[in-house]
């Protein structure tokens, strides 16, 4: 495999470990299927780290150059399997290790209806995935010491989606004060369950 012009990733006869063709073949075999494959279920011998890495905003860089093929980044992005705080791109026989900065996926926008405990959001991430917020798909908000916010909203199989700017601000929008545990929290419904942001006491009014 090698690179050329723009960021775009070239598969060649001679594939230079650890980047073998069969990692783009499989992915692309995936998307002809119509679904994700199962790799969950794919346990194959590592074969080293690859030269990739997702940043925080989502882009796809390979040797330090940003992937430019946004439908080769949705094939690689079909193959990414989380195993404890490592990533990895993975075949049935197969697995490189990549980097990536935050969560692998960005939540670039989303749909709401209804209101209240029946209100439903539905996320759409930078590589095409859709996904009802829910007890399956939570949305979760940390803050680092600065307390700066940085919500999630979970995709699949442990890899999350980084809700970008102005989706937050919108899903602010939306919330509203509920008590969880004896203590009034801001948040927002979705799929039946409510999915807390900020303390209401802490809420800067």
């Amino acid at each position: 495999m090698a690179k050329g012009t723009e960021g775009h990733i070239i598969v060649t006869d001679r594939a230079a470990s650890p980047t073998p063709e069969s990692l783009i073949a499989a992915a692309r075999q995936a998307q002809k299927e119509g679904k994700l494959p199962p790799v969950h279920l794919w346990d194959p011998p590592f074969c080293g780290d690859l030269d990739m890495e997702i940043r925080r905003d989502g882009t796809w860089f390979y040797q330090g150059t940003p992937i430019g093929r946004k439908p080769l980044v949705r094939l690689f992005s079909t193959i990414l399997k989380r195993e404890g705080e490592k990533f990895f791109l993975v075949t049935p026989v197969e697995k490189v290790g990549i980097r990536v900065e935050d969560a692998p996926f960005v939540a670039v926008d989303f749909e709401a209806a209804g209101e209240g405990p029946e209100q439903a959001i539905s996320f759409t991430t930078n590589v095409g995935d859709v996904v009802l917020a829910g007890p399956g798909h939570p949305i979760r908000v940390t803050r680092d010491p600065g307390g700066e916010p940085s919500p999630y909203v979970h995709v699949r199989a442990g890899l999350d989606a980084l809700i970008d700017r102005k989706s937050f601000y919108r899903l602010v929008d939306l919330g509203e004060a509920h008590g969880v545990d004896g203590r009034e929290w801001f948040g927002v419904w979705s799929g039946g369950a409510f999915f807390r942001i900020i303390p209401v006491a802490e809420l800067d009014l």
